[in-house]
């Protein structure tokens, strides 16, 4: 899926429970951090016709999707948190929804599918992959996204917050009265 789904899923997984901003803020960063790793895209494509082309994306692309990734982010949140349990249970979905999106919706227009190797660095043993993976741009994984931007959309006008608070609040208080104006006068 898209980092801007992830982004999404992650924000309105932050947002289930009561938490401040900096802990929504990591709840967030659980769902995109993962894909961190597709940082290699850049060196892979400047290289690509040279004689030694570097292929950090497509050699470690999901490489930090496994269970110790994970747990070292969840720790991190854990001691960044105010409310370290809820926030550090909410790090750990949040990557772990990241790691469903991708082994349902993540194909490669090639349809090579990328598994995730759960368990490395320790063990190879389990590769998840999904044998009815739709391709990254798939109708399934962009109405996937509009359904998380309605919702997005919907907890701004209902709650004041928006994906903006990480930015500006200024920012944040303009996109929301311009959500509770557009939508309020149509209801």
């Amino acid at each position: 899926m898209s980092p801007a789904t992830h982004f999404l899923a992650g924000w309105l997984l932050a947002n289930t429970t009561a938490l401040e901003r900096r802990e929504r803020a990591l709840v967030v960063c659980a769902a995109i951090l993962p894909d961190v790793d597709g940082l290699g895209f850049i060196p892979e494509l400047l290289t690509r016709n040279s004689a030694h082309p570097v292929l950090w994306f497509s050699q470690y692309h999901h490489a930090l999707h496994t269970l110790l990734f994970a747990l070292i982010v969840t720790t991190a949140a854990f001691f960044l948190a105010r409310q370290r349990w809820k926030t550090a249970l909410l790090v750990f979905l949040s990557f772990h929804l990241h790691l469903f999106c991708d082994v349902i919706g993540a194909r490669g227009p090639d349809g090579y599918q990328w598994p995730i190797p759960y368990l490395f660095p320790f063990s190879n043993s389990l590769q998840l992959t999904w044998h009815g993976q739709w391709a990254l741009n798939a109708w399934p994984n962009i109405l996937m996204t509009v359904v998380l931007i309605f919702f997005t959309l919907w907890l701004a006008w209902k709650t004041g917050r928006s994906p903006l608070e990480f930015v500006s609040e200024k920012a944040n208080a303009v996109f929301i009265r311009t959500v509770r104006a557009r939508f309020s006068a149509s209801s």
